[in-house]
């Protein structure tokens, strides 16, 4: 390394170890997005990084944030186009509508995967890896464009609109790192058609076999519950109390085996399935499905037990007994402190995203979630390299180690 500032290397050099610029190449080649203004000075690869170091440095402007990597740029080899001054605000603009949101979103499908490895805390249960399905929202600027596609919250009826409009991201994630690998976008109002079951519906398909995903209530209908189990992969998932659980046998561990059966299905019908099942024969996957059912109480904050209803695709208790799964699921509340990290520590509370237009505000959410992705496999590989459990890393630490501008002279480049 030669001049610079040590904080630059530091954070750029967390976003190229996890997002390399050859991934880069490759998302804005498949995209079809590799033209560039003749006499540029913001070539796709670097507009990229520049969409990420927003999401770092969120509390500054655009030029301010392209003064921090202006220096980096003309130290890292092999990058001719280096800046020899840092842009305008405006040529930023230009820049990141000439990129588009597609390229940033191809780049987060390629290099975000699971990061935890057998020897990583709490990131395992038997052969499964254990994943976590959330939503959440995003205020966004109050302009006519981003008003009509993303709309306004609270506009049901009697119901107050919110003061911004809003975008809604679903994510999966690996528990022990905390790292979204999978993620889709969209408005947030009602009627827009991007609810959280239809964004996570979208996810599905790409799940992977060696996966134990988690899922709250809200996630839960018959079709989702197919389309997830159909991918092989392993599924906890709570259930709301009115859904029907016949008791087919009551297990060792304190579980019982239970069917579910299509809400399509009705009557007599319905019942000759459950008997089916209690008989133990073979069923049609397209109506009915065997599970195993795991049921507790805890006390909620009035001092009120509250029950708790886990269907899982994991028949066989000695896979997974009733207490360890329960604790698996609990797991899921990390995914709350995921979203923290996101929408508090990297953009700071309260705050709206900055830009003008759906598309742009598309390409700012996937950078945001690229930034978090490497701040998150950063932190899982060094919690793992120390053998602690990488829940014992504060993430607010973690994001202004990587911020921090170190001009003291006992720090040399």
């Amino acid at each position: 390394m030669s001049g610079g500032r040590l904080t630059d290397w530091i954070s750029l050099g967390v976003l190229a170890s996890w997002v390399p610029a050859d991934a880069i190449d490759d998302a804005v080649d498949a995209t079809g997005k590799n033209e560039r203004r003749r006499g540029g000075k913001l070539p796709p690869r670097v507009v990229a990084y520049l969409v990420m170091a927003l999401a770092l440095y969120a509390n500054e402007d655009y030029e301010e944030v392209a003064a921090r990597l202006a220096g980096t740029f003309a130290d890292w080899d092999g990058w001719e186009e280096a800046w020899n001054r840092a842009p305008t605000s405006g040529g930023i603009t230009q820049a990141r509508q000439r990129l588009g949101p597609e390229p940033v979103k191809e780049l987060f499908a390629q290099v975000a995967k699971p990061v935890a490895d057998m020897v990583t805390a709490g990131a395992f249960l038997g052969r499964w890896r254990l994943m976590s399905i959330d939503g959440m929202e995003w205020d966004v600027p109050d302009t006519a464009a981003n008003a009509a596609f993303f709309g306004y919250p609270g506009t049901g009826k009697d119901q107050v609109p919110g003061a911004f409009p809003k975008a809604r991201v679903v994510t999966v994630n690996e528990c022990a790192s905390h790292a979204a690998v999978l993620a889709a976008i969209g408005p947030s109002a009602a009627g827009k058609g991007s609810g959280e079951q239809s964004l996570a519906r979208s996810l599905y398909p790409r799940l992977e076999e060696d996966w134990l995903l988690i899922a709250d209530r809200n996630f839960y209908n018959w079709a989702d519950w197919r389309a997830a189990a159909g991918t092989g992969a392993a599924l906890l998932w709570r259930v709301k109390a009115d859904l029907t659980l016949p008791v087919l046998e009551i297990l060792p561990d304190g579980s019982y085996r239970s069917v579910l059966v299509s809400p399509k299905i009705k009557g007599p019908a319905r019942q000759k399935l459950t008997e089916a099942a209690r008989a133990g024969q073979d069923l049609d996957e397209d109506k009915a499905r065997y599970v195993r059912v795991i049921e507790y109480e805890v006390p909620d904050r009035d001092g009120q037990d509250e029950l708790i209803a886990l269907v899982t695709t994991i028949t066989d208790f000695r896979e997974g007994l009733a207490p360890v799964l329960a604790a698996a699921y609990h797991r899921r509340w990390e995914h709350e402190g995921a979203n923290a990290q996101l929408k508090t520590f990297l953009r700071g509370p309260g705050k709206i995203l900055r830009s003008q237009s759906p598309g742009m505000i598309e390409q700012e959410l996937w950078g945001y979630l690229l930034t978090h992705y490497a701040i998150s496999a950063l932190t899982c590989t060094a919690a793992t390299a120390a053998g602690i459990d990488p829940d014992r890393v504060r993430p607010k630490r973690t994001i202004r180690a990587v911020r921090r501008r170190v001009a003291d002279p006992a720090f040399p480049p």
